[in-house]
């Protein structure tokens, strides 16, 4: 092709972008109907997209807000769980710190005003291995017996007057037989809220939870026992090593053969990572996004159609004009490239509205329902890129209809 041709191709081209925001601009209404399809479907991509990455980064942030590499042992059997578990996990390679958990559900008061909270038996190693940050006063220690941290909301929320450190507040289990055991708690510290909801299994909703030496809890129950340990692995990287040396040594230690280690019914004891749970999570934040992004694709395709529909009747009431068109000289390809300008241009004003409504969407959401708001960059190219194909698609057959009229019949339809 020449340069002349080319400059002359180009020439058409600027025309046809004319001739399109002229008949675009002359039916105002006509033309936001047709782009209201798009806008909603556009943003309803765009939203979604954006309300899935959302999705993930929360539950990333609620997991690493429950530990640092942390490892989960717990049990599936009652009492399998004792000093010498625990002593197997902590001389586990690559464990820095482990701490047996026991929770309890027991009767609080304070001023004479009482609440059933959910108590956990932890030791000093909680604080590190769990992430724990505290808002005032310091976390319970080893050489601690009746001592308690409490939850943000325990102190300031469950009772009437607000707990303080240096506070005392009595708690009570019930025991077997009907006996009851209470013993006064000095408060050392407040917990810090996480600021998140608590995933994954085994955690403790710091928040609204009291915190006791396990030693303590288990004299005041009679028993000896823990219900899971909450271990920490020195590296990220390694943590999926560490805890199948954690699962091999353990497996030994209640007689399950080697070959039966990937049996979980098998074992008495369930593990997994920090690891674990951030794929599963990421797996399901996948599947809700894709979830939502097909919900927005039959919107895109319900205003695609709506669109399509729009430019057929557009070439309904242009007969004439194209009639007139072709008697100029404006060949069935002029025709043809003009209809799909247009088709493309609605596409493209109704795709750019899509991206801001789509995003502001997804902002206002993420506010609302408290999450963290994200959006990855490529939903501008695939909102474009989609408004684009939608308009070509789109526009196709309107425009290849509109091409095929013989001048003397447009000319004669009334």
């Amino acid at each position: 092709m020449s340069s002349f041709e080319i400059g002359d191709y180009m020439l058409k081209v600027r025309q046809a972008i004319g001739i399109s925001l002229g008949s675009i601009s002359s039916s105002k209404l006509r033309s936001g109907l047709t782009t209201l399809g798009i806008i909603i479907g556009i943003a309803a991509v765009v939203a979604n997209i954006s309300l899935g990455e959302s999705f993930s980064v929360l539950f990333e942030e609620e997991i690493n807000a429950q530990g640092s590499n942390f490892i989960i042992v717990y049990s599936q059997e009652p009492n399998i769980f004792y000093a010498n578990e625990l002593e197997i996990i902590e001389q586990t390679p690559g464990i820095s710190g482990v701490s047996p958990v026991k929770p309890q559900q027991g009767e609080v008061t304070y001023f004479s005003e009482t609440k059933n909270i959910e108590i956990a038996g932890v030791t000093s190693d909680y604080l590190n291995t769990a992430n724990i940050s505290m808002e005032e006063g310091s976390f319970i220690s080893d050489q601690d017996t009746f001592a308690a941290a409490i939850g943000s909301e325990v102190a300031d929320e469950k009772f009437d007057r607000n707990i303080s450190t240096r506070s005392t507040i009595d708690i009570t289990f019930r025991l077997q037989g009907n006996r009851t055991v209470t013993r006064g708690f000095k408060v050392k510290g407040i917990i810090e809220s996480p600021g998140v909801t608590v995933v994954g299994g085994g955690s403790i909703d710091r928040d609204v939870s009291i915190f006791v030496p396990v030693a303590t809890i288990n004299q005041m129950l009679e028993e000896d026992d823990y219900e899971y340990f909450f271990a920490m692995a020195d590296s990220i990287d390694d943590i999926g090593q560490i805890s199948d040396e954690v699962d091999e040594r353990l497996a030994r230690n209640f007689g399950v053969s080697s070959r039966d280690l990937d049996d979980e019914d098998a074992k008495p004891y369930r593990i997994f990572d920090q690891a674990d749970i951030l794929e599963q999570t990421n797996q399901l934040a996948n599947t809700l996004r894709n979830f939502l992004v097909a919900v927005a694709l039959i919107s895109l395709l319900v205003g695609s159609i709506g669109i399509m529909n729009i430019m057929l009747v557009t070439v309904t009431e242009r007969t004439r004009e194209i009639g007139i068109m072709k008697a100029v000289g404006f060949s069935s390809t002029d025709v043809l490239v003009l209809f799909i300008v247009e088709s493309i241009i609605l596409s493209l004003f109704g795709g750019l509205l899509g991206l801001i409504v789509g995003i502001g969407g997804a902002y206002l959401v993420t506010n609302l329902l408290e999450m963290p708001f994200r959006y990855p960059h490529y939903v501008f190219e695939i909102g474009i890129l989609v408004a684009l194909i939608v308009g070509v698609a789109a526009g196709v057959y309107p425009a290849n209809k509109a091409a095929k009229l013989a001048p003397v019949d447009a000319l004669r339809h009334e």
